[in-house]
């Protein structure tokens, strides 16, 4: 049987993976979004590596710049089959 595509796949521990690379806290991102005028809170940062917020493509072009990584990290090694 062919494999199928997962229908929500998480780039949150990549998020997170890079964020600690960066050694910044979720805080830290949240004021730095916040001073580029994204209205993104803390809270929304601990959801989105969770998982559990969709993120907005201004924000994850904003992460990969300030993290200094190639937005196409965030995707790496996720598992898209079920």
């Amino acid at each position: 049987m062919a494999n199928r595509l997962k229908q929500d796949i998480s780039i949150g521990v990549n998020l997170k993976k890079y964020r600690a690379e960066s050694q910044l806290s979720q805080e830290n991102v949240a004021a730095k979004l916040q001073i580029q005028g994204l209205d993104i809170s803390r809270e929304i940062i601990s959801q989105m590596e969770l998982g559990k917020y969709n993120i907005r493509v201004s924000v994850l072009l904003a992460l990969a710049e300030m993290y200094r990584t190639p937005i196409q990290n965030f995707f790496a090694d996720l598992e898209r089959y079920e």
